[in-house]
């Protein structure tokens, strides 16, 4: 069962009418060209309201419960997944989890955020909220793909780096440092994609790829648009105006030069059709892993380094 988000209640008003007439329907009562009309005007209505959503709207689809998330992209888009588990150093994070992989045949290493679909599972996981010893785990799996000379793919969703008091003390901000740094020594093609929330370091700890992907309804900023209003205006619920300032949607990133491409999400967004979200994305991944394929380790590291320093390059002309 699909649940509305508070901007999609017209929407949601169609489909409940149209369930009544369903229930209506029956061998003296043909409803079928009433419901066709409604399902149609609905559809419509549906498109027209995705095409045009603000930033603060993109960011609640982004953080959508159904949305898919790494497992359900693992087992839609990859077979043989072998997960390796354990940063060798502390113990293991559920936050971040990743392993051998094979995509359309191609062996990969694949890491990302699990955010996790239930109560239970979301505790589990810790809400995707990464630990030291899950940036770690991810800093010897990208060893391990530089090592067997593997493509290494990223699937990025967290609000942020959980900010506890135990993961700072296990040294939260070197982990994160160290697996950017990581990101960026890769010896073999990386392609980073956000595919729901990318928060703060957090999140660029698993994307500093040569290619940047990002889903059409995902975000990625340094912090949470609650958290900048609460900064700014001393207040959470400035956060729609704080994610229209904030550049954090895939087509303003894009402009930016921030990410590399956009892909598009099934219409209405990735929790409405996992499995066409997942198309989508798989289709994107392997045709930037087949740009990528012949180039050397040393012209790899020399694309992730220029495109990292020309980020906001032609701004800073303009301002000049």
């Amino acid at each position: 069962m699909t649940t509305f988000l508070e901007f999609e209640k017209p929407v949601a008003a169609l489909e409940a009418r149209i369930v009544e007439l369903r229930e209506a329907a029956g061998e003296d009562v043909d409803l079928s060209n009433e419901i066709q009309r409604l399902e149609l005007k609905s559809a419509q209505l549906l498109a027209s309201t995705y095409a045009a959503l603000t930033p603060w709207q993109k960011t609640q689809v982004a953080r959508h419960g159904s949305r898919p998330h790494f497992r359900d992209y693992i087992d839609l888009m990859f077979t043989d997944f072998m997960p390796l588990g354990g940063d060798r150093f502390y113990g293991e994070d559920n936050a971040i989890v990743g392993g051998m992989a094979r995509l359309d045949g191609r062996k990969v290493m694949v890491i990302g955020h699990e955010k996790g679909n239930d109560t239970q599972s979301r505790i589990k996981h810790n809400f995707g909220m990464g630990k030291p010893e899950g940036y770690r785990k991810a800093i010897r799996l990208m060893e391990l793909a530089s090592r067997f000379e593997l493509p290494v793919v990223t699937l990025v969703d967290t609000s942020g780096a959980f900010p506890g008091i135990e993961a700072e003390e296990r040294g939260q901000a070197e982990a994160i440092a160290r697996s950017t740094e990581a990101c960026l020594a890769l010896e073999t093609p990386m392609v980073a994609c956000i595919v729901g929330e990318g928060g703060s370091g957090g999140a660029v700890a698993l994307a500093s790829a040569e290619r940047v992907l990002m889903l059409e309804h995902a975000v990625y900023s340094v912090i949470s648009p609650e958290g900048c209003a609460s900064i700014l205006w001393r207040t959470a619920e400035k956060a729609p105006d704080a994610a229209g300032a904030m550049k954090m949607t895939a087509q303003d990133l894009l402009q930016l030069g921030v990410i590399d491409r956009i892909v598009p999400e099934p219409v209405g967004g990735a929790h409405r059709d996992h499995a066409g979200a997942a198309a989508n994305l798989s289709s994107a991944i392997r045709e930037e892993l087949e740009m990528l394929g012949g180039k050397s380790a040393k012209q790899l590291q020399r694309l992730r380094e220029e495109r990292f320093l020309q980020i906001g390059t032609e701004k800073k002309r303009r301002r000049r």
